[in-house]
């Protein structure tokens, strides 16, 4: 199977050998350097602060995205959340859950956040911003310079998702003044699902310290304590934080985050190119689109055929929608161990299936 789809993604030869080895025991001085590690370069490809912390959640990304809401946010906060999508609902979901005060900006899908939006929320008492960076559902990226100014003239604590724009799109907590990052492994990480993590900044980490957390395996507090010795506190995901690790080292060696991104983004404006050139009956769902994934609009046939068709009949993985997008929407990922050639391929069976009176 090729995969095209937003994760799990496709994973490299090297990933996919550590996945291969028996798993070690983990409590041990040598897996600590390797945690050390994976802090050390998460924190260096976020742009964090150097007093920032960064801790290992063995769920998936909605395990994080709920543990940062029970552990740094209270009844006493007032929070403005971004709904454009599944994934930007599900914060709102979260804080009801959790019985956190909070208003809701809703978009319609494929729409941006303006700052025409945003200054109508000034000076209205809340005090945190919950936003997906890269609403995956639709394909939108966010223009986090708004949200950031917003947030700072506003004194507001920001959480950002950052799940599947993390390495795919330039993201920096420093510029962007966030006070928590939320990703996951199975993103443009390119490893197996079952790890998300939570990058941390000392304003986060105070909150943390003067909340009374209610969860044992969700209790931030204890997570932070046990990262100081390299460790977490209860068993991990081992296998998949050494993959993690290679990964990360991997990144390192081979250009940094800035190569990372233009490689993403070269193969993302490739696929761009090459549907518009083909003149498929489709659309782009939004302008803003990041790098991770095109959305796109199908047009007199439904969106859900053509994922099962490029499935059964092609061997291609594409994404497809859910809900009321079911049959309008399908999206292509471009996260991964993806090539241009790979792009090729995929256009090329979509011809096909035009050929064939399927589109």
């Amino acid at each position: 199977m090729l995969n095209f789809t937003v994760g799990p993604v496709q994973s490299s030869e090297i990933i996919r050998k550590i996945g291969a080895e028996q798993v070690p025991y983990f409590r041990t001085s040598e897996f600590s350097n390797v945690m050390f590690e994976n802090e050390k370069l998460m924190k260096k490809f976020a742009d964090a602060e150097e007093d920032a912390r960064a801790v290992f959640i063995t769920g998936s990304g909605t395990a994080a995205m709920e543990a940062t809401v029970m552990n740094t946010l209270t009844s006493k906060d007032k929070a403005l959340i971004v709904d454009g999508g599944s994934f930007g609902h599900r914060f709102v979901e979260l804080c009801k859950i959790h019985k956190i005060p909070h208003d809701v900006i809703e978009l319609n899908i494929g729409c941006e956040l303006t700052e025409e939006i945003l200054q109508s929320y000034d000076n209205k008492g809340y005090t945190s911003f919950l936003i997906n960076v890269h609403e995956t559902s639709t394909g939108v990226l966010y223009n986090m310079n708004l949200v950031s100014d917003f947030c700072k003239r506003n004194k507001l604590f920001l959480i950002t998702d950052c799940i599947s724009c993390f390495l795919a799109d330039n993201y920096s907590m420093k510029n962007s003044n966030t006070d928590v990052m939320i990703t996951s492994s199975q993103k443009a990480l390119a490893c197996p699902p079952g790890i998300s993590i939570i990058i941390l900044s000392s304003k986060a980490i105070n909150r943390i310290k003067n909340n009374n957390i209610k969860s044992m395996y969700f209790n931030l507090e204890e997570a932070l304590k046990n990262a100081e010795r390299g460790q977490t506190p209860f068993t991990p995901a081992v296998g998949i934080l050494l993959q993690i690790n290679a990964r990360l080292k991997y990144i390192e060696e081979n250009g940094g985050v800035k190569y990372e991104n233009e490689r993403i983004r070269d193969i993302a404006n490739d696929f761009r190119n090459k549907i518009i050139k083909a003149d498929f009956p489709f659309e782009f769902v939004c302008k803003s689109m990041s790098n991770a994934v095109t959305s796109l609009y199908t047009n007199n046939v439904s969106a859900n055929d053509i994922f099962i068709t490029l499935k059964d009949e092609y061997g291609i993985w594409i994404c497809p929608n859910g809900g009321m997008l079911k049959d309008r929407v399908f999206r292509v990922g471009h996260i991964g161990d993806l090539t241009i050639k790979d792009n090729d391929i995929l256009i090329e069976a979509l011809k096909d299936m035009r050929e064939r009176k399927i589109l």
